[in-house]
């Protein structure tokens, strides 16, 4: 019997059929888990964490060792998944910060994927977070400082400088992933950007197959609702800040096409698409500040359709777990504390999208819990912890 194709070998041919200019080299799989491709198989997924870095008590950034030691131990896990935000809304954006997890999450035993959420480059602008507030009086900003007048965010909070700082740290390899990485993916960064030059930017966009199931992220950040929110809190957005919400914008629409078409190529059985924002959750404010999430959430209800297989998203942003179908109206819902009195449907309504399901994954917990994501080799029953091929657990201890 011929030898099954590395993982490797996998996301090299995904490079192939998505039309790449580049193809990043085929590596052997240093991680754990079977290398049969038709085998069942379980990711680890967390998200907001870790947040809290005070002195005065056990912070999630003093628990993530033990944390990656409870991943590491878990020998189902094969891949670990990050849905965004490295610190809290209310913590500084800093260089040595944003090192110390790159750091801590060397010592995940398996590779891992990471999308950027808005509290680690876009949010770093807001005053709480170490960044600045504009001055009506002098139109000007006026930026948080430290004793000796140096700036405490880096850059002065501005979010372009942010994500490239986020981009040198944790993407600095086009198609190289953290943790012990065994497993090679499909950057933005290397595909074929001549029609949209500044796509070549959005290197932290990935894809990668596995067993049949096409995994993408998106650089889709939540809280200042798809970067609509004024930064530094001046009268208008900048024309620095309308620009790179448009280009991201439109590199996140050519991306989850490019995911789509390519899982059509391949043939695969199922899609998961990994984005930081919750973007049917109005968090108190009115239903218009969703309004940038509009193309974003047409675009994957109409490939989902057309698709006719089941797609799942993962996200992170509004912390607390909840499991539904935002794209069917009264869909079933199951999460923590009252999340499911508010139908998400609501927040972007006229879908009928049955195929669709979005996992919002619990975050900002001591302690740190993970979700145990399982594709298996057959569908399953459609349940509160199960949807297509799917099933999840929660690991709480």
């Amino acid at each position: 019997m011929p030898a099954r194709p590395s993982r490797g070998l996998v996301a090299a041919a995904i490079v192939a059929l998505s039309l790449t200019v580049v193809a990043p080299a085929a590596a052997s799989p240093s991680h754990r888990g079977s290398d049969d491709e038709s085998a069942s198989f379980s990711y680890a997924v967390f998200g907001d964490a870790p947040y809290g870095t005070s002195a005065t008590h056990t912070s999630e950034t003093d628990a993530t060792p033990a944390f990656i030691d409870k991943v590491n131990a878990d020998p189902a896990v094969s891949t670990v998944l990050h849905v965004g935000d490295i610190h809290s809304g209310s913590q500084n954006c800093t260089q040595s910060y944003d090192q110390q997890i790159a750091d801590l999450w060397a010592g995940f035993a398996d590779p891992m994927v990471y999308t950027p959420g808005d509290n680690e480059w876009t949010d770093c602008h807001k005053k709480k977070e170490g960044g600045g507030a504009y001055n009506p009086a002098t139109g000007q900003i006026d930026y948080v400082r430290d004793a000796s007048g140096n700036l405490v965010n880096y850059a002065g909070g501005n979010p372009v400088d942010n994500l490239a700082l986020v981009r040198s740290i944790f993407f600095a390899t086009p198609g190289a992933t953290l943790g012990h990485s065994g497993l090679r993916v499909l950057s933005q960064a290397q595909v074929d950007n001549r029609a949209h030059p500044t796509d070549g930017q959005y290197v932290e966009n990935v894809m990668w197959q596995r067993s049949g199931v096409l995994f993408a992220t998106v650089d889709v950040p939540g809280g200042s609702n798809n970067d609509a929110d004024p930064w530094f809190g001046a009268p208008t957005a900048s024309p620095q800040q309308t620009t790179e919400a448009a280009n991201r914008t439109g590199a996140a629409l050519r991306w989850i096409d490019r995911a789509f078409r390519t899982a059509k190529k391949v043939d695969a059985r199922s899609v998961v698409i990994t984005s930081q924002a919750d973007m049917w959750d109005p968090d108190g404010k009115d239903l218009s500040h969703l309004a940038n999430y509009e193309s974003i959430i047409a675009s994957l209800a109409t490939h989902t359709k057309a698709y006719g297989k089941p797609v799942l998203l993962l996200n992170g942003d509004s912390h607390v777990y909840r499991s539904d179908n935002p794209l069917q109206k009264a869909a079933p819902c199951t999460g923590d504390d009252d999340v499911c009195a508010y139908d998400d449907w609501t927040s972007h309504p006229s879908y009928d999208v049955p195929n669709f399901h979005r996992i919002v994954v619990h975050g900002s917990t001591v302690p740190l819990e993970y979700m145990r994501l399982t594709a298996h080799k057959k569908a399953q029953p459609s349940t509160a912890t199960s949807f297509g091929p799917f099933s999840w657990q929660r690991v709480t201890r």
